[in-house]
């Protein structure tokens, strides 16, 4: 065992709550959200955020919310800023989000595929989320698992059309692979 692992810090929320710049907390081990997203991840966050909010709304979901980057306090010594999610019958509307997402989005970058498609692979799947969608803007395609029972099972793996989320009952999302990449091209 090296020194670094040996003597290795861990941190809670309330060290979190103090940290400048962008941060994410899995299990008392720190990840930097550096550098800032790019113009590209950007656009396809905000297409998702108008997409999701007018599909719900088309849906009749009620009650179900879309929020952007939004810390979720997963526990004491866990906090993840996913890029999208949408949560339904929130109880409480101040502070961060406490409360596992039921629909979670991550656009996946190079530099955040490990950690995208492994970290919170797994962490989502633990704590109750039901659904995940990866968004790879480079290859324009969208995978989405569903968390059902504590395993994980693919859905949606498209890179043209449609792809249908069942939420809940009958409360089902279509999103548009054409609409979401839009005129996105491989070298914006």
């Amino acid at each position: 065992m090296g020194l670094a692992e040996k003597f290795k810090e861990y941190y809670t929320y309330e060290d979190y709550k103090n940290w400048k710049g962008d941060w994410e907390l899995v299990e008392g081990v720190p990840f930097a959200m550096s550098p800032s997203p790019s113009v590209k991840h950007q656009l396809v966050v905000s297409r998702i955020v108008y997409i999701l909010s007018r599909e719900l709304k088309k849906a009749d979901c009620k009650g179900c919310l879309v929020l952007p980057e939004i810390d979720w306090v997963v526990k004491f010594n866990t906090v993840v800023r996913p890029d999208v999610v949408v949560v339904c019958n929130l109880k409480n509307l101040e502070g961060h989000l406490k409360v596992p997402p039921l629909l979670i989005f991550e656009v996946v970058s190079p530099s955040s595929s490990q950690r995208d498609e492994g970290l919170k692979f797994e962490l989502y799947r633990q704590e109750g989320v039901k659904f995940y969608a990866l968004v790879y803007p480079e290859l324009k395609r969208l995978k989405v698992y569903s968390f059902k029972e504590g395993s994980g099972v693919l859905l949606e793996d498209k890179t043209s059309g449609k792809v249908e989320i069942p939420l809940r009952g009958n409360c089902k999302l279509s999103i548009s692979l054409e609409e979401l990449f839009g005129e996105i091209s491989p070298n914006d």
